[in-house]
């Protein structure tokens, strides 16, 4: 039976996709909804990401340390550590897993709302392809965005660990910074934002998708805001993998 609702929610889940990814009827009126989109969603997350990159960083640095204390492992190493556990998940995965829920119960209550109050209706009734309209902004404004969140996440949390090494005795500045620039990987980099650019879209799509079909009231929009923060966490994480798997194989 749970693979049969499973089965059925992806195949409406595939149509609600057409709908949204249809040419916009306006490109004036879509363009100005999606720089509003990108303020509310993008802009709007740039607080929440610098504070958890920042703590993050330290905590991945002083865990370093604390961890690799063996005469035979050089200093510098920690540096390395936290540079390849940024780049390699915390900015990407662990970033997108927070954003999932800030940013997919943002979407799934707002569309959820509308829905409830027969806003969307409304839309329908006047000929406007409500999921192109209302969703489309929220895709495109989130996933151009978000490598920028990103690289913020990957700035934010080097410096968190360069705070340490100033603030505290457990390594030196210049041996952290040497750290991060040792045996540096492009593709690392690269690697990072394009798993971003896939998480954004999910989590777009994905609350966007829950908050569509919601029916009856302001609890079920809560609900419907749970299960697409939920959906997407687990979608992430299984993508990541896959994405692991063909990326750095």
């Amino acid at each position: 039976m749970l693979l049969i609702n499973s089965i059925s929610q992806f195949g409406r889940y595939c149509m609600f996709m057409k709908r949204v990814f249809a040419v916009p009827d306006r490109w004036r009126v879509f363009l100005q909804r999606m720089l509003g989109e990108v303020t509310k969603l993008g802009v709007d997350s740039i607080p929440l990401v610098v504070i958890v990159s920042l703590f993050i960083g330290a905590v991945i640095t002083i865990q370093m340390q604390l961890n690799i204390s063996s005469p035979l492992i050089p200093a510098y190493s920690v540096g390395l550590a936290t540079r390849d556990i940024v780049l390699l998940e915390f900015s990407n995965s662990i970033l997108c897993l927070i954003l999932a829920g800030k940013v997919g119960s943002n979407i799934a209550s707002e569309i959820g709302t509308m829905r409830v109050t027969e806003q969307i209706d409304a839309l329908d009734i006047m000929g406007v392809n409500s999921s192109n309209f209302l969703v489309l902004p929220k895709v495109v404004a989130f996933v151009l965005f978000m490598p920028v969140l990103v690289l913020l996440c990957m700035g934010t949390a080097f410096l968190g660990g360069l705070a340490v090494a100033y603030v505290t005795d457990l390594i030196s500045v210049t041996k952290y910074i040497y750290g991060l620039q040792a045996f540096f990987v492009e593709w690392y980099v690269w690697y990072a934002l394009i798993k971003s650019l896939v998480f954004a879209y999910i989590i777009a799509t994905v609350a966007s998708f829950f908050g569509y079909y919601v029916k009856g009231g302001a609890l079920e929009v809560g609900k419907a805001s749970t299960n697409a923060v939920v959906s997407s966490s687990i979608l992430i994480l299984l993508f990541d993998v896959i994405l692991t798997k063909l990326l750095l194989q």
